[in-house]
């Protein structure tokens, strides 16, 4: 016969089919069944608050039926609920249950208080102990701590308030009370080797980490020596970045020697800031180091003038130093290489007189200085001297360039093909990718969230927080710059930062603001920027 669908629901489960799953049904797991369950208890509404605190009063119908349900109690038997029972039914028969009172009298008698420390002046407490202290001597021996003895000796040279011995040194630190408190037998046994088990401390030197010590519980399977390293040594790299920055040759290679190169750049950057804040001309410089006045510098002039500027250099050093500003390698540093490695150049401009003595002879002494010079070889050729900036008057030495200051032109980058041609694309139309970092661009809202951290142009950049201007240090910031103020208000800020400007020439300054910035109103930036561009020209 055919097995009816929840028979064999139910058979899958205690004898499934070849390949079928056992499936275990509940009543939960049963389609037919759980979609009717519900689970959980059913919740009843409880009393009210009200109803708590201040209950309805009882009818006498109910007073009584719950009198009859505390009638149960053996407590309610003897008295009501709420009030004592009444005990002498308890009590034997004829005790006068008002005047009898059950237990022992107790005596009272001196308080602890005064036993202890009784009311009495020490006099009177020293005669009560005095009283029997003779006689327990006699008896007794019973002498208090500290008593001498008293052997009658009739000498008039003794006196028994005589103390004699060595006095016992008292510290207050607390010393022997420490003393007592560590016993001698458990000092030493703390100081003492401790006794270890050998097999237990092969186990912990094996399985457990040790202070300064590698842990390897293989190594005794390992037939290698004790300062034996595992894995391959990693050579380092033949060139470094600098030197593929440069194209360095391989001969030309630092292999290491940056940190000297960092050395070598401060002990150069210490001798420029010297030479600049003591001497007022390049020559005058030049002929501090030139001790011998033959217009070159030598090794030994060089190490003693960084003694006398306070920069104690090694042989090591000294060498790398002249090495570097001794660019053709003659052992001599020129007028030329001491400008460009020694000097600040571009600050201390060649004057006029200065170039004469220069160009004229190579000796430099007393007359030189004066304005005339030897016939000897110049100090600088006069193609060797440049214009400090076009269209400038003053001169200053050409700059030295070294093999890894060329750089090899057989790339081009994306700004030179913009600029390949003449008339080629200005920088307005150069592509410019990502978002600035100061959003000045975007106009500032006007209510800001407190999550907004965008630098919209009135804020201070990273620069101004390190180093902060004059203006900040006032608490003046830069939204005060960029603020636009009415005419007379931007006056009056001139007039209190003491620049006395003539009202004509404010006219003037506040017609260009007003023509740069298209606004009636101007703010404080944009005329220190005419004012810069005035002073400028």
């Amino acid at each position: 016969p055919i097995t009816p669908t929840i028979v064999r629901k139910f058979r899958n489960t205690t004898n499934p089919a070849p390949g079928a799953e056992r499936i275990f049904y509940g009543r939960a797991d049963d389609p037919d069944i759980a979609a009717h369950l519900t689970h959980g208890i059913q919740s009843r509404s409880s009393l009210g608050a009200a109803s708590l605190i201040n209950p309805l009063p009882k009818t006498n119908f109910q007073q009584k039926i719950q009198d009859r349900k505390e009638a149960i109690y053996f407590s309610n038997r003897e008295a009501p609920l709420g009030k004592s029972h009444d005990q002498s039914p308890m009590l034997p028969k004829g005790l006068d249950i008002t005047n009898t009172t059950f237990g022992t009298k107790i005596i009272q008698d001196a308080p602890a208080g005064e036993l202890i420390n009784p009311p009495k002046t020490f006099e009177e407490v020293d005669e009560e102990t005095r009283k029997g202290h003779d006689l327990y001597v006699v008896s007794h021996n019973d002498y208090y701590a500290g008593e001498a003895i008293n052997r009658k000796y009739d000498s008039p040279n003794f006196n028994k308030s005589f103390a004699y011995g060595i006095e016992t040194p008292h510290f207050k630190d607390g010393r022997n009370v420490s003393k007592s408190l560590n016993w001698l037998c458990d000092l030493q046994w703390k100081k003492a080797a401790k006794i270890v088990s050998k097999r237990s401390d092969d186990f912990k030197e094996k399985f457990q980490p040790q202070v300064g010590k590698v842990l390897d519980p293989i190594a005794e399977t390992m037939n290698v020596p004790p300062g034996h390293t595992f894995g391959m040594l990693l050579r380092p790299d033949e060139c470094g970045v600098g030197d593929l920055l440069h194209c360095r040759a391989p001969s030309e290679f630092l292999r290491g020697k940056d940190r000297e190169r960092a050395v070598l750049a401060a002990v150069r950057q210490s001798l420029k800031k010297a030479n600049y804040e003591n001497f007022d001309m390049l020559l005058e410089a030049f002929r501090h180091y030139d001790k011998n006045g033959d217009g070159m510098i030598d090794k030994d002039d060089l190490r003693k003038s960084c003694f006398q500027l306070n920069l104690n250099l090694d042989d090591e050093l000294l060498d790398s130093l002249f090495d570097y500003c001794d660019l053709d390698k003659d052992g001599l540093i020129s007028y030329l290489e001491f400008a460009n490695f020694l000097n600040w150049k571009d600050k201390m401009a060649v004057k006029e007189f200065e170039e004469k003595i220069i160009t004229g002879g190579k000796k430099i002494n007393v007359s030189a200085l004066s304005g005339t010079s030897t016939d000897d070889e110049p100090l600088l050729k006069q193609e060797d001297l440049v214009l400090k900036e076009p269209g400038s008057s003053e001169k200053t030495p050409k700059t030295l360039t070294r093999p890894t200051d060329s750089v090899f032109a057989d790339y081009q980058t994306t700004s030179s093909q913009y600029n390949a041609v003449v008339g080629g694309l200005p920088t307005t139309y150069y592509p410019v990718c990502g978002i600035p970092t100061i959003r000045s661009d975007i106009p500032a809202p006007r209510i800001r969230r407190i999550s907004d951290r965008t630098n919209y142009g009135d804020e201070a950049n990273a620069y101004a927080l390190l180093f902060p201007s004059v203006f900040s240090q006032k608490g003046v910031y830069e939204n005060d710059f960029f603020k636009t103020r009415p005419k007379a208000e931007v006056a009056q800020i001139l007039h209190n930062s003491g620049m006395n400007i003539s009202d004509e020439r404010f006219e003037q300054i506040w017609k260009q603001a007003c023509m740069k910035q298209q606004e009636e109103e101007v703010c404080v930036q944009n005329v220190r920027n005419i004012l810069d561009e005035i002073n400028a020209t």
